[in-house]
């Protein structure tokens, strides 16, 4: 008999992103297009762009792009850098790898700061580095959570050693965004980039970046390289009154986001920050139930990926494979050198307690598949639920 799931075609999409989306935010993709001058959707872009700033913690103007998350990155490199400008970046993954790549893209003296995937970014080497320049870098560019890990940098820290050297700091919260907490004007950081497609509950196709009036000034004095991603220009539309776009956005994905955001602020900021750690802490329990370690710096704010060391007996590039084709459950493998090494649980945006147990049991089952056996059977779900049965077993609203 073949499995359930290719008798159903049942599949749960577990990924960090592009991550589950709830109903009422699939339903809203299905009505008819809007026109993007028209009263309806301008009401619905003043909403979102207003609701975003409550998201993001703060008063800045969240320019819009329709661009992945990446392009809000290349946002920031294209206003920020020119060729020959020094620019530092912070990395210790894949998306630490991506801010050094557009950098040298636009033609920056890169400094990188690089560590090993799965380490921290260190403060106090940050300091030194910027100590040694012989002069401020425009910018000083670090992922807040590197999704290809599960690493989470202390970004309070490192933004205060960047503004100590009168540089500005520009962070990818690409999936921290909704997640984990950054309030942006509290910390005084300049930059922050995200994308729809992670915990904001969205489908992919809109970039964001929250950018500071220092920051736009900076990019103001920048020359041109730049002409869809200019900051003035699109600040210049959000501005009016009621705002406006520079060019056509990505309705649809607008109309998603505008009911999403209405439940992350109907759950609350507080709440949501809380159910991604509750969640994560049943992750990580349920990874040692399996008999795994997890792969990282043990950090307690890594909530949005919870990252698992695959055994060295077994193949561990199925793993995310048997997971999806047998038993319905999509996750991400590793990345790059890492590929086969390691299984990622996200937990980011539209997740709750049965997610997470979910996962674990698909996982288990794979092991099992490839000869790892686990002892008792639903060692790691049952690892998870007792999290569950001391903290609650959180829904998203």
């Amino acid at each position: 008999m073949p499995p359930l799931a290719d008798i159903y075609n049942k599949q749960y999409l577990m990924a960090a992103g592009p991550t589950p989306i709830p109903p009422r935010v699939s339903q809203v993709m299905a009505e008819p297009i809007t026109y993007h001058r028209a009263p309806a959707f301008v009401a619905t872009y003043a909403r979102v762009l207003e609701n975003l700033k409550a998201v993001f913690q703060t008063s800045n103007d969240i320019l819009c792009f329709a661009s992945s998350g990446s392009g809000g990155m290349e946002s920031a490199v294209a206003n920020l850098l020119g060729p020959g400008d020094p620019a530092i970046v912070v990395s210790c993954g894949k998306f630490g790898e991506r801010w050094i790549e557009l950098c040298q893209a636009y033609g920056a003296e890169v400094i990188a700061i690089e560590y090993e995937w799965g380490e921290r970014a260190d403060p106090a080497e940050i300091d030194n580095v910027l100590a040694e320049v012989g002069g401020p870098p425009k910018a000083v560019f670090v992922t807040h959570s590197e999704t290809s890990t599960g690493v989470v940098n202390d970004i309070k820290t490192i933004n205060e050693v960047v503004l100590k050297h009168n540089s500005i700091t520009v962070v990818d919260a690409v999936s921290a965004i909704g997640a984990i907490d950054l309030p942006q004007d509290e910390w005084g950081v300049d930059v922050v980039v995200a994308g729809s497609q992670k915990a904001l509950m969205c489908p992919p196709g809109l970039g964001f970046a929250s950018v500071s009036e220092r920051a736009l000034r900076m990019a103001e004095g920048q020359e041109g390289r730049r002409y869809y991603f200019d900051w003035s220009r699109t600040a210049k539309g959000q501005r009016q009154s009621p705002p406006n776009s520079a060019f056509t956005p990505a309705v649809t994905i607008f109309n998603a986001l505008d009911v999403a955001l209405s439940l992350i602020l109907e759950e609350g900021l507080e709440q949501v920050f809380a159910r991604h750690a509750i969640l994560a802490r049943a992750a990580r329990a349920g990874i040692a139930g399996l008999g795994l370690s997890r792969f990282g710096a043990d950090d307690p704010n890594a909530n949005t990926v919870t990252v698992a060391e695959l055994p060295d007996s077994i193949d561990g590039t199925a793993v995310p494979k048997l997971m999806r084709d047998r038993y319905g459950v999509t996750i991400a493998g590793g990345q790059s050198h890492l590929k086969g090494k390691i299984a990622r649980l996200a937990h980011c945006g539209y997740y709750g307690a049965f997610d997470i147990t979910v996962q674990l049991t698909a996982l288990e089952l794979a092991l099992r598949d490839l000869g790892w056996e686990v002892s008792p059977a639903g060692s790691g779900a049952g690892a998870a639920q007792r999290v569950f049965a001391e903290c609650g077993a959180p829904q998203p609203a």
